[in-house]
């Protein structure tokens, strides 16, 4: 006998977001503790080894809320320990599909931990064995006034295809776009995927101008916008209403107000 509640066989789960016309694929979080421990993240006085253990924290309620909203559920019976003495004791519900296939991808250096943080986090609730992690070497390409041009490929180490299976990227900063425009280009060439899905604690608008233009199959999930260095009143209107004119990123492209540059502070190696 299987306990059958309607309640859990019957779910929708809601995000919490803000207003915005960036588009239906850019999820920026209405969250007021994951924005207020991002904002302490982002302090001069958060150093090591606070760092790591505020982007773990934020990472595995990222990863959770992806999951709730992105990944298919199934219904299944659960015997739990008290079956043994309740006939009762096993109920039906329905719970993530556990044969979800994912790929992780470490952008490093600053997606390292993130996406080390999600992978276990998935191997809670998945079946292992469709549950990957991937490695690009990659950092942001400079001209000699320090502005990106595109990215420096180092080296790869992906295992395998990615048909049918979900890309997640956590990359902390969703800057200019071009790390994960080469990284959906690698991944493009490997099949084709259930969903891209781009993990970021914080992003500008000129990134998800270039996400929107050059990768239109990928979702987006951001718990804070930055558009700091936009005009004064343009921060009184709804975000992406004047989208061509707001502004995040300073002249070496880093984002203010931003939380400095993460791949810095996270491994405590300034170059």
């Amino acid at each position: 006998m299987a306990i059958s509640d309607y309640r859990y066989l019957d779910t929708q789960y809601r995000l919490s977001e803000i207003e915005h016309r960036y588009g239906a694929d850019i999820h920026i979080l209405n969250d007021p503790f994951l924005f207020s421990t991002l904002a302490t993240l982002g302090r001069t006085d958060c150093r090591q080894p606070l760092i790591n253990q505020l982007l773990g924290f934020l990472y595995g309620e990222l990863v959770r809320l992806v999951v709730n909203r992105e990944f298919p559920r199934v219904e299944a019976s659960i015997e739990t320990r008290m079956h043994a003495s309740h006939p009762e004791g096993r109920f039906q519900a329905k719970i993530v599909d556990p044969t979800t296939r994912v790929a992780c991808v470490n952008l490093a250096r600053a997606g390292t931990l993130p996406t080390h943080i999600c992978f276990d986090f998935l191997n809670y609730i998945l079946d292992p064995q469709g549950v990957r992690q991937d490695h690009i070497a990659i950092n942001r390409k400079v001209d000699a006034a320090e502005r990106v041009v595109g990215t420096n490929l180092a080296g790869v180490k992906i295992g395998g295809d990615i048909n049918g299976a979900f890309v997640l990227i956590p990359d902390p900063m969703g800057a200019t776009g071009s790390t994960i425009r080469t990284a959906l280009d690698i991944y493009r060439k490997l099949g084709t995927a259930r969903k891209y899905l781009a993990l970021h604690l914080v992003v500008t608008p000129e990134y998800l101008s270039a996400v929107a233009k050059h990768c239109p199959e990928l979702t987006v999930y951001a718990i804070r916008l930055d558009r700091g260095l936009s005009d004064p009143e343009l921060l009184s209107t709804i975000p992406g209403t004047h989208w061509e004119k707001e502004r995040g990123l300073n002249d070496k492209q880093y984002i203010v107000p931003g939380a400095g540059g993460l791949g810095e502070v996270i491994n405590n190696s300034y170059v």
